[in-house]
């Protein structure tokens, strides 16, 4: 008596983000990617379902990133990214024009230097570490960029008066 064994082979899908970007009428994002064993530029166009002007960004964009059908395909587009797709999409739903939602997006994801942390909850820190963990990525430099200096010395003006903090003016004796 033969046995025949079948496995069921997965082959992961190497593919290659190049632009995303979002459809009002009706609503989706559009995936352009190129698959990197055929050598093709292909789109993929995923639904956007259950969304409306009260949605969630954060958590459709998850969704979305998470969907098993789709996950392949996002995997090297920001989940940042998808969210701004889904907050100009909830600035269509509420009417408001292009302009209008850019400038919305842009006092969301720009961090004020006086704004007060501790005074955030959970969540908004969050959102305010991520932001900021993004510009760090975007403005640091490595080692393969053309412009990276190993040993950079600095040499501060000994000219002006230094200022003191308080917590070093306190003596010794107080602890």
């Amino acid at each position: 008596m033969h046995f025949l064994y079948f496995f069921k082979v997965y082959v992961r899908m190497m593919c290659t983000a190049k632009k995303c970007g979002i459809r009002f009428q009706p609503p989706a994002i559009i995936l352009i990617y190129e698959n990197e064993m055929k050598g093709k530029s292909r789109q993929r166009i995923m639904p956007v379902r259950n969304f409306s002007k009260f949605s969630d960004c954060n958590r459709a964009a998850e969704q979305l990133k998470n969907n098993p059908r789709h996950k392949n395909y996002l995997e090297q587009v920001s989940l940042r990214q998808l969210e701004k797709l889904f907050s100009f999409l909830r600035g269509y739903l509420w009417g408001q024009s292009l302009a209008e939602t850019m400038e919305q997006i842009q006092r969301e994801t720009t961090i004020d230097p006086e704004e007060d942390l501790n005074k955030l909850d959970d969540k908004e820190l969050a959102k305010r570490k991520s932001i900021m963990d993004e510009l760090f990525e975007k403005n640091q430099k490595k080692k393969d960029d053309p412009n990276f200096i190993y040993d950079i010395e600095v040499e501060f003006p000994q000219d002006e008066q230094l200022q003191s903090c308080g917590w070093d003016t306190e003596s010794a004796d107080e602890f």
